[in-house]
């Protein structure tokens, strides 16, 4: 059965759903004002997997991931580049789905934007009002009235007298309280006219922790199976939404809180703030195929493929380390695993779950998507099929790595493809396709001749090249990127 970590609870509890056989799942998707980085990256697949696992559990998901399209840093960009809000949103929506192609992320079952649903946000407000949770203050703000809701804290942990305002908002004088927040932002004159919309509260535009109270009710109901989303986003974003959604219609707001783990960068989380994030793209771009004026891009897809199993072969609840050395060892794993494929062709069967290592991958998988448990097993079952040259554990390799969105790539043509992520890779000495097979074909002709001295000078070259060759019974040389 399968059992998944809680940020409310604390602890692993088994998943049990409002309706059984279906998953009602809300994650928390991007701020749309510029390109993603890795850390999104880590969001994007740990997600991506939990909803791939949970169908292929048998359950019927309904996967909702938002999209932010109003916000005080999509304002600025759109100033300071001189373009119209929708024209922002619109091109970096695009750029952020070229990535999630790139890395294999499936569509979400619906993508709803923040503009969308304003009059469910005002709705939600009324209903707070009404409830003596929400007030308008002197500069046209309206606010919550954090103090007045029972149990504000219980997601994080963090107790009211633990926060002071200072932490969290600049003090504002017109709140009754510092560590009240701001519900709907009263409009300033020097903003752009499509970021202001009529309300009963004045000209303005929602706060952001009221989009996704709005959006998660209007397309799923209440309560939420899994609420998730990023680490940052567990207080104060996720701790807000309670106090909002739970303020204004009581019960509870999602059964099970899912929150994957940083991505680090020497010791810091990786941010826009710091300074210290690498874009998606810049990660895995081809060679010449990236421009910051294009949303779209090719993609290397040994790369792409690569990053997503950086990410997956670590649970996605602990810290994952980011540097090049990492990438480096993830790209050479993920070789291994396709060298197998090439090596033992895969037959084409169902899932035997009876295996020993299709029962160590569910039961990774079913103790709170433990995928470092399931990509062991995933070598363990290289390592049969190596051994036993048995296309049947081939073929449960490539099987059980497509439900973590790996290993789908035809065996040859992957370790066909450069990739910057290997030993000692030197661009200045690749090789194309072309000539590495010219290569071949002129040192199988000089071993024909037995000149066995220019056979080691081209195998000599090839390395150089980064490629390694590996010579069959009869004459057949396999060759691949190392």
């Amino acid at each position: 059965m399968l059992h998944i970590y809680n940020t409310l609870s604390r602890a692993k509890e088994p998943l049990k759903t409002v309706d059984p056989g279906q998953v009602r799942m809300y994650v928390c998707g991007m701020t749309v004002y510029d390109f993603c980085h890795l850390g999104h990256a880590r969001m994007l697949v740990s997600f991506d997997v939990v909803q791939r696992w949970l169908r292929a559990s048998g359950y019927k998901v309904n996967y909702v991931r938002n999209i932010t399209d109003i916000d005080d840093k999509i304002i600025r960009r759109a100033v300071q580049s001189g373009r119209r809000l929708n024209e922002v949103t619109s091109f970096y929506i695009d750029a952020m789905h070229a990535d999630e192609r790139a890395l294999g992320v499936a569509t979400p079952d619906a993508e709803p934007r923040a503009t969308e649903h304003v009059g469910d946000m005002l709705g939600i407000i009324k209903r707070l009002e009404e409830n003596g949770l929400a007030y308008q203050s002197p500069d046209g703000d309206v606010n919550f009235a954090v103090r007045d809701f029972p149990g504000y804290g219980k997601l994080s942990g963090k107790t009211l007298d633990d926060l002071r305002a200072g932490e969290r908002v600049a003090i504002a004088s017109s709140k009754r309280d510092p560590l009240d927040f701001v519900l709907w932002k009263s409009a300033k004159a020097d903003e752009p006219a499509e970021s202001k919309w009529e309300s009963p509260y004045g000209v303005g535009r929602p706060g952001w922790h009221i989009e996704c109270s709005a959006m998660s009710k209007a397309l799923l109901g209440l309560p939420l199976d899994i609420h998730g989303g990023g680490p940052d986003l567990k207080f104060p974003h996720h701790e807000n939404e309670i106090a909002q959604t739970e303020g204004a219609f009581g019960g509870r707001l999602a059964s099970v809180w899912m929150h994957c783990g940083p991505l680090m960068v020497d010791s810091d989380k990786m941010s826009k703030s710091l300074g210290n994030f690498s874009t998606i793209r810049a990660t895995i771009a081809a060679d010449g195929a990236l421009s910051d004026d294009q949303a779209s891009y090719q993609a290397n897809p040994r790369e792409a493929e690569m990053l997503r199993f950086f990410i997956v072969r670590n649970h996605y609840r602990s810290p994952q380390n980011y540097a090049p050395d990492n990438l480096l060892d993830a790209q050479n794993a993920l070789d291994r695993l396709y060298q197998t494929l090439h090596n033992v062709p895969a037959e084409q069967a169902e899932i035997n779950w009876q295996h020993p290592s299709a029962q160590a991958f569910r039961t990774a998988m079913d103790d709170d998507f433990n995928t470092s448990g399931a990509v062991a097993a995933l070598f363990e079952l290289s390592a049969e099929a190596n051994r036993t040259a048995s296309g049947q554990a081939s073929g449960l390799l490539r099987a059980l790595g497509g439900l973590l969105g790996l290993l789908q790539a035809e065996p040859a043509q992957y370790l066909h493809s450069p990739s910057r992520y290997q030993q000692g890779h030197d661009p200045a000495a690749s090789l194309s396709n072309e000539q590495i097979e010219g290569l071949i074909a002129a040192r199988t002709l000089a071993k024909q001749n037995r000149d066995f001295p220019e056979a080691d000078r081209l195998r000599t070259e090839l390395q150089r090249g980064g490629v390694e060759l590996e010579d069959k019974a009869g004459g057949v040389t396999q060759w691949r990127r190392a």
